[in-house]
C-alpha cells in the first residue's frame, strides 16, 4: 500500500502505509519531507511501526533530529499508533509524547481518525 494524500478537514496530509520503509534516519526524513511537499501535503501522518526503537529511545538523538527535520520546513508531524510499550519503560518518553501532544507542530495519536479529530476546526 503506497502513501496516500487524503484532505481531513481541509488540510492535505500525507498518510504513510504501514508496510513502508522505516523513518530511520535524517535523510529517510528529508526523502519524506520531499515527498510531501510534492503531493502539497501540510501534515506527515507515519505509523508508529515504521519507526525504529532508537527513535523512542530519546537519549539517541534520533527523534530529535527528525522532529526538527519536519518542524525546519513547517511540516506537521503525526505519529500514528500505540506506543505504550514505549512510554511504559520511562518517564521521558512519556513526558515528550505528553509535550507534543500539548502543542502543534508533533501529535502520537491512536490512529487517522485522532489526527483527523485533532484537525477539525473547533467546535463554536
Amino acid at each position: 500500500m503506497p502513501e496516500t494524500l487524503q484532505e481531513l478537514h481541509g488540510t492535505p496530509v500525507l498518510l504513510c502505509a504501514p508496510d513502508g520503509p522505516p523513518l530511520a534516519g535524517e535523510q529517510d526524513a528529508l526523502d519524506l519531507i520531499g515527498e510531501a511537499f510534492g503531493l502539497g501535503a501540510h501534515w506527515v501522518a507515519v505509523p508508529a511501526g515504521r519507526l525504529p526503537d532508537d527513535f523512542f529511545r530519546l537519549r539517541t538523538g534520533l527523534a530529535g533530529r527528525i522532529v526538527q527535520k519536519f518542524a525546519t520546513y513547517r511540516l506537521g508531524f503525526a505519529v500514528l499508533g500505540d506506543v505504550s510499550r514505549h512510554t511504559a519503560t520511562g518517564t521521558a518518553l512519556a513526558d515528550f509524547v505528553r509535550e507534543c501532544n500539548g502543542g502543534r507542530q508533533v501529535w502520537f495519536l491512536a490512529d487517522a481518525a485522532g489526527l483527523a479529530d485533532r484537525l477539525a476546526p473547533p467546535a463554536r
